[in-house]
């Protein structure tokens, strides 16, 4: 392999690109001109690794040798390099070790396995159970069960065909009948509902249509890791993103043959991290993607008290039941306990069938005579228990499998002697050697990790919506406010250890991009004025499916603003699916969504609607000062700042699919959000030191009777972010008033109006007078 060169300096700010075939390589090469004028250093590409063909996002990878045809190619990314370095800029891809796509047809590495079986050389690849169901790996592609559907399979060309669906065929089994054809294939076509309790290979989450690969393999590693490398190693790409390393058998372990592989160049992990957890130390990455960083600057933008108030009008709007309105704690442990038994049903047997073995042949009689049922119980009381995603092997995983979830589990036992099985399964958890021990800890938190983004993302985040601003990745619904003091302590303990960490506030995962998400925030600082125009719509609307829908309905249209009604129901509708209460995406129930669409279009975005866009026009000022500080600080607070495409100008956008759609550069009218953003970025490139890893970050309080309302903090005694907070709260408490704002000594000019400077103590009313922020850098001199 040849030689990695020297590794280049971290990217000062990088710009997110969603590569699909309707924006591919030539698209992005012909914006970089414009994207390089907005101060960025790096584009950020999303997967560009062979994909199932139209897939809109490449994480469904299927050759990890080749770059993606439909994007143009190998050729095409070089071509997109080298029009990126005549501007100055590099190129970080987003990487997806954890899985691949379940699509034979195109899959031939997974071809070759359900054609040859276990002996077969990529059958290390795929993380299958060849122990269970016979020996053959299920592949849910069936409409029906398998007795009902014989009539369409059929087997044409040397290969067995399904509709759409091709699979190989075993050597030797071209004639045989169809049912003894089936039986004598190294996999057996399924039903698709079987998904959830009998298939035999490791998902992405409860994706069936993604299985996972063995990256721990070192021999997997290469061969899934070679085309990324050699791009890297010959100067194509700059740095990577690694999606999902949670999902990893041994996420420790592959960060550091993946550091050592591509010789230390600048690397974010997508890792979702709890209030008080913390990125592993010993991992050799730059830091996390940024979700992290989402929660804190959100935060900094709802009023605690203003949320409470919030919840308690949504417990009375959408009545007091548990996966309505109650309690955040318990919304999400009954949404795992959901999950567990059907989603991950699968993954919950294999890793019991684990814990039966070893407890069978453990020689330590705390451990043995354990029945099979407890064990599961146990399994799932300690899982849903979990306040983070998964431990890991260089952490202790006692803090993660605390003595007090094991108390709580034990009590779930209706029989108090079958209890022990809770220590015998903790027992497992923290330690013991040998492969199988080995084996378990790892799926146990596999199976964390995936259960924590189901429960918690992909179900409890529809169920409990006081404010919906909240319920985002890495959000806490429980507590969104953050104080000062909060974000002052994150920022500085982000400056000290990880400098060079990644921090999002918009991305492709986001449930709404920030600046719905800031219009929503301001929610809490009037929820009085919410609650009154929610009874002039609702008696408008005789027809309301539940509660729960229609406050997320009305919230969704107050954060969206006018736009087209399909946009709207396309998100509510997923809301109601993934939510799960009346129907699902397995089990839809048309009435039920009927209804939905109905009174979506009846209410919301009917006339209805237009009084709750009123509200959202009467209160555009404190929206503005939200979306504007949100902007600055993400941009100028510790870390590199990925700018999600398009939202350097105002950016509107729900849940996927329509934080996805294609993105036209320039993206619309710049506005004030663009000025912000264009002066921080820009400031940031020429000025790398200010913003690095050896930068300083220091807090700056403001003082007088609205000191509250002001946050500030200086970047190496160069630069200095001002921002307004609960502006609405302000206006009513009687504005700035005399409040001032120390600055470090010396002559400050405005980076937004270069004509005005400051010195001292400046008085925050006349900081604020053009916009609700400031970004000040020292003048020369």
């Amino acid at each position: 392999m040849t030689p990695a060169r020297p590794a280049p300096a971290p990217p000062t700010a990088t710009y997110r690109l969603q590569l699909q075939p309707a924006f591919p390589f030539a698209a992005a090469a012909a914006a970089v001109p414009y994207l390089a004028s907005l101060g960025v250093s790096h584009l950020h590409l999303s997967p560009v690794l062979e994909a199932v063909p139209g897939s809109p996002h490449g994480y469904d990878v299927v050759d990890h040798a080749r770059v993606r045809e439909e994007l143009g190619g190998e050729e095409g990314l070089r071509a997109l390099a080298r029009a990126a370095r005549e501007h100055g800029l590099g190129l970080v891809v987003d990487i997806v070790p954890n899985h691949m796509a379940m699509a034979p047809r195109h899959n031939r590495a997974l071809w070759e396995v359900l054609r040859e079986g276990p002996k077969s050389p990529y059958a290390r690849w795929f993380d299958i159970d060849w122990e269970a169901r016979g020996g053959q790996v299920l592949v849910p592609v069936l409409g029906h069960p398998v007795g009902t559907e014989l009539e369409h399979l059929r087997v044409d060309g040397g290969v067995l065909r399904y509709y759409d669906h091709v699979l190989p065929l075993r050597e030797g089994t071209e004639d045989l009948p169809l049912p003894q054809l089936l039986d004598a294939q190294w996999y057996r076509p399924v039903w698709w509902r079987l998904a959830r309790t009998e298939l035999n290979y490791r998902r992405f989450f409860s994706i069936s249509e993604l299985i996972g690969v063995r990256v721990e393999d070192p021999e997997v590693f290469e061969a899934t890791h070679g085309k990324i490398l050699q791009l890297l190693h010959e100067g194509v790409v700059d740095g990577l993103r690694v999606d999902h390393p949670d999902g990893l058998a041994d996420p420790d372990a592959y960060l550091e043959r993946l550091h050592e592989a591509t010789g230390g160049r600048w690397t974010v992990v997508e890792k979702i991290l709890a209030d008080d957890e913390r990125l592993p130390d010993s991992w050799p990455v730059a830091g996390t993607t940024g979700y992290d960083a989402l929660r804190r600057v959100d935060g900094l933008f709802t009023d605690p008290a203003g949320a409470r108030e919030l919840l308690a009008l949504y417990r009375r709007f959408a009545a007091p039941q548990t996966d309505r309105g109650g309690d955040w704690a318990a919304t999400a442990r009954r949404a795992a306990y959901g999950v567990l038994s059907h989603e991950l049903a699968a993954e919950l047997d294999r890793l019991t069938r684990l814990a039966s073995r070893l407890c069978a042949s453990a020689p330590d009689p705390a451990l043995r005579d354990r029945a099979p049922w407890a064990l599961r119980t146990a399994l799932v009381e300690l899982l849903v228990r979990l306040e983070v995603y998964r431990p890991y092997a260089s952490g202790d995983p006692a803090r993660v499998v605390t003595e007090e979830a094991a108390e709580e589990a034990r009590s779930a036992f209706m029989v108090p002697e079958e209890a022990g099985a809770v220590d015998a399964v903790r027992a497992l958890v923290l330690g013991g050697e040998g492969p199988l021990r080995e084996e378990f800890r790892a799926r146990f938190a596999q199976t964390a990790s995936a259960l924590r983004a189901k429960s918690v993302e992909d179900t409890a985040f529809y169920r409990y919506v006081p404010m919906l601003a909240a319920n985002e990745v890495g959000g806490e619904p429980g507590r969104p406010g953050v104080s000062p003091e909060e974000f002052h302590a994150y920022c500085a303990r982000v400056q000290r250890d990880w400098p060079a960490t990644g921090t999002v506030v918009s991305t492709h995962d986001t449930k709404r991009s920030a600046d719905v998400r800031a219009a929503l925030a301001v929610l809490t600082e009037c929820p009085a004025r919410w609650d009154r125009v929610l009874e002039q719509v609702t008696r408008a609307e005789e027809e309301v499916p539940d509660g729960q829908l229609a406050w997320a309905a009305w919230q969704t249209v107050f954060g969206l603003g006018p736009a087209a009604p399909e946009r709207v129901r396309e998100a509510l509708l997923k809301h109601v699916r993934e939510a799960g209460l009346y129907t699902s995406w397995t089990e839809q129930e048309p009435p039920y969504e009927e209804a939905v669409a109905a009174f979506l279009a009846a209410g919301p975005c009917g006339a209805p609607g237009e009084r709750v866009t009123a509200l959202r026009e009467a209160l555009e000022p404190h929206i503005r000062a939200n979306v504007l500080g949100t902007a600055l600080v993400h941009l100028t607070m510790p870390g590199v700042p990925d700018v999600y495409q398009g939202t350097e100008a105002e950016y509107r956008a729900l849940v996927d699919p329509d934080n996805r759609r294609p993105v036209r550069f320039p993206p619309g009218d710049p506005g004030e959000k663009a000025a912000v953003t264009e002066a921080a970025l820009r400031l940031r490139r020429h000025r790398p030191g200010v913003f690095g890893s050896a930068a300083t970050y220091e807090p700056l309080a403001a003082e007088g009777p609205a000191a509250e309302h002001c946050l500030a903090f200086a970047r190496s005694g160069e630069a200095v972010t001002a921002v307004t907070r609960l502006s609405l709260r302000l206006a009513e408490a009687g504005g700035w008033r005399d409040t001032r704002l120390p600055l470090p000594p010396g002559r400050w000019r405005d980076a937004l109006a270069p004509e005005r400077e400051f010195s001292g103590h400046a008085r925050v009313a006349e900081l604020f007078a053009p916009l609700p922020v400031a970004l000040l850098e020292r003048a020369a001199g």
